[in-house]
């Protein structure tokens, strides 16, 4: 299997379960504030890794600054 499906169907996953963990939260699943925590600390680094993984997807090249030609009249 390619190293590109490979980051697909993790990040299918990740996203699964970042919904699961959402729904989780948002109706009333959690009955103490170490579970929300729990969850809310899960919940933060899916979505970390889910943005790392997200811009090795990317093909972008990195530049250091935005560089403008401006001609000046002489």
């Amino acid at each position: 299997m390619q190293l590109e499906n490979v980051i697909k169907r993790l990040l299918k996953f990740i996203n699964t379960r970042i919904e699961a963990l959402s729904i989780t939260v948002t109706s009333g699943g959690v009955d103490n504030m170490e579970k929300y925590q729990y969850i809310i600390g899960q919940i933060t680094a899916l979505e970390a890794t889910r943005q790392e993984l997200s811009n090795l997807l990317e093909n972008k090249e990195q530049n250091e600054g935005t560089v403008i030609d401006i001609k000046t009249k002489q």
